[in-house]
């Protein structure tokens, strides 16, 4: 079958489904991620996502690798660049990716453009159809962290020299569209109104958030606020790191490579959002599985196609490392679910609202 498309704005159609590239350069070989990028591009996925600091866990000695890889693929194949929409990201300030920008350090105006132009080198093409910013520039809970804490608040980048930097690099061509990720209401209203007071500056069209079964914190304020200024969700790991499809609660854990267990306790990120340890997650997903065994589905499907029917989602971000797992995520587009499959859902959702975050 066919992955369908899907407006992102209306001068950029995007696959239903987008495959990212986090796993290249680490968990994939160079072969093996052309092996992948060629059955999405066959399967009708024209949409790929990366960023500046893949491949994860982040690492110097392979930082930037999943753009290289894409760009060596999209070369080699000679494919004619409009048949692709190539989207990638700036790391926001983190202090400990020291190998990129000193940190980074912040996203002033400085180091959006050098990230920019960084990336439009490694992936050896002349624009980057989508660009975003990869997590904010002032302090936001994320990445496992829900409770805000004033305390921690700094002195921020302003949006409107984030928007500037931005907006220049779409005036020379090197980006088309902005978006932003791992962002919150306050910041993508913040964004919208920088570029509604200032027209030279470009408007965000999508948030790049973690949206799934265990996950749904999109659904309580960003998205009204999606939705009544037009910008669309992007919705990454829909499998919840690969929770949602059972392997890690079958009796040998889950495969040795499987993410999770292959960098286990250096993939932070990972264990603190998705720990089948936390007694909430695993009893969830177990409801979750249990549906889709009560219907027949494939919890892949069952996965996958929830985050499909959500009127605001233009795309979910899936990653795969073997073929049979893309192969997977792709049937799932042809699965609806019927009002009664996800009034199942809501009721363990009920019981178990949001246990990640």
């Amino acid at each position: 079958m066919a992955v369908p498309l899907s407006n992102l704005s209306p001068n950029l159609l995007v696959s239903k489904l987008c495959l990212g590239t986090m796993t290249f350069g680490e968990q994939n070989s160079l072969s093996e991620s052309f092996n992948l990028l060629d059955k999405a591009f066959d399967s009708g996925i024209n949409f790929f996502d990366s960023a500046e600091m893949y491949p994860v866990p982040q690492r110097a000695e392979t930082q930037g690798r999943s753009e290289e890889y894409f760009g060596r693929w999209l070369k080699e194949r000679k494919l004619p660049r409009d048949r692709v929409v190539f989207a990638t990201k700036a790391s926001g300030p983190s202090g400990q990716m020291t190998w990129i920008r000193g940190g980074p350090t912040s996203l002033d105006s400085r180091n959006i453009t050098e990230a920019i132009d960084n990336s439009l080198l490694r992936a050896q093409t002349d624009y980057i159809d989508l660009y975003q910013v990869h997590w904010p520039d002032r302090y936001v809970p994320m990445f496992g962290e829900t409770d805000y804490d004033p305390v921690r608040q700094y002195n921020p980048v302003s949006f409107e020299e984030q928007l500037d930097a931005l907006g220049r690099a779409v005036d020379a061509g090197k980006i088309r569209f902005i978006g932003v990720s791992n962002e919150t209401p306050y910041g993508v209203m913040k964004f919208l109104q920088a570029a509604e007071n200032n027209p030279a500056f470009p408007r965000i069209i999508s948030v790049q958030n973690s949206y799934n079964l265990l996950c749904r914190n999109f659904d309580s304020g960003l998205a009204e606020c999606c939705h009544l200024e037009r910008v669309r969700l992007l919705a990454y790991s829909p499998l919840a790191m690969g929770v949602l499809s059972g392997k890690y609660l079958l009796p040998d854990g889950g495969a040795r490579d499987a993410r999770l267990n292959l960098f286990k306790g250096r993939y932070s990120e990972g264990e603190s959002r998705y720990s089948l340890s936390n007694p909430t997650i695993r009893e969830a997903t177990k409801a979750y599985l249990s549906i889709a065994e009560r219907y027949g589905i494939h919890p892949v499907s069952l996965a996958i196609a929830f985050v499909l029917r959500h009127p605001l989602v233009s795309s979910a971000i899936f990653g795969a490392t073997k073929l049979w797992q893309l192969e997977q995520v792709v049937s799932a587009c042809e699965v609806k679910l019927n009002p009664e499959i996800i009034a199942d859902i809501d009721e363990v959702h009920s019981r178990f609202p949001n246990p990640c975050s």
